[in-house]
């Protein structure tokens, strides 16, 4: 008969069998915002094309990394591949504060662009401003029926600007994010900048005074090509690549890693290898169970 101590070998490798296949190497979350593919904020995890762009902090949140700075990610929405950003220069209706372009990199801008109804209000623009002069079509006909007079007569951070003029308000635009692309605020000469989301060219916010605008960017992602993605999380992988090729990886768990999908389910479809770890201990759970047969 054989040993006590033996007989339990075989539940040990199960058990190791079933940690290897559940355990996930990436987080999965951050400051209550989930990550998922494509975004990662563990080195290896999600698209090789999105690398760094993402990173956690455990006091206060997740940010978007950017040639220009840092910006508090508030929420995602894998479905509508839609991400909501704060951008921590930005004035509000009730904060005034130095201006500071939003700049991204060239994949950035290829993948990731503010949304068509993240509108920029231009604010204290010179009568020498190109958008109030020769570019004056980049600005929006229609903000939600909301004009800069309302902006500063109903925000206490922009009425310095109306009090400071002499005779009507100084001149502001209401646009797009290509125009600042293309045109930094020392160009447009505007002192000031406040952004807000609504929908529809704006007219979402009608009837919603500035005081209750939901201010931040809205950052509209695609998804790059998934390399065999879902078939990696159908079999309980994550979705991510190698550090030092960037190729595309489906992570079973630890250090266990496959080009297409985790062991067990893959066997079962008849799909790729298993991983190597796994492989092994299947190999010895298999051995252990003969050797017993014979016993």
């Amino acid at each position: 008969m054989a040993p006590s101590g033996l007989l339990a070998l075989p539940f040990l490798l199960a058990a190791a069998l079933l940690r290897s296949s559940t355990a996930s190497p990436c987080r999965t979350s951050c400051g209550g915002v989930q990550v998922d593919y494509p975004f990662g904020i563990d080195d290896g995890c999600g698209a090789p094309q999105l690398r760094g762009w993402l990173s956690c902090n455990d006091t206060s949140g997740m940010f978007l990394q950017t040639p220009s700075g840092a910006y508090k990610v508030e929420s995602v929405d894998y479905q509508k591949q839609r991400m909501m950003v704060y951008d921590p220069s930005m004035s509000t209706c009730s904060v005034l504060q130095p201006p500071h372009d939003l700049i991204l990199s060239d994949v950035q801008y290829a993948i990731m662009l503010p949304s068509e109804d993240t509108v920029y209000a231009l604010l204290n623009c010179s009568m020498d401003s190109p958008v109030v002069n020769r570019y004056r079509y980049l600005c929006l006909a229609d903000a939600g029926g909301h004009t800069c007079d309302e902006l500063y007569g109903s925000c206490s951070a922009f009425r310095i600007f109306h009090m400071s003029s002499n005779t009507t308000a100084p001149a502001c635009c209401f646009t797009r994010y290509t125009t600042l692309r293309f045109m930094n605020m020392n160009m447009l000469d505007c002192t000031h900048y406040a952004t807000f989301v609504g929908s529809d060219q704006g007219r979402g916010l009608r009837g919603i005074g500035p005081l209750d605008w939901n201010y931040g960017i809205g950052l509209s992602f695609t998804v790059p090509p998934e390399s065999g993605c879902r078939r990696c999380k159908r079999s309980g992988g994550t979705c991510g690549f190698d550090t030092d090729s960037g190729a595309n990886m489906c992570l079973c768990s630890g250090n266990v890693n496959t080009t297409g999908e985790c062991a067990g389910r893959g066997l079962a479809d008849g799909g790729e290898r298993a991983a190597p770890g796994r492989r092994i201990l299947l190999m010895a759970l298999c051995l252990l169970l003969s050797f017993y047969q014979t016993i």
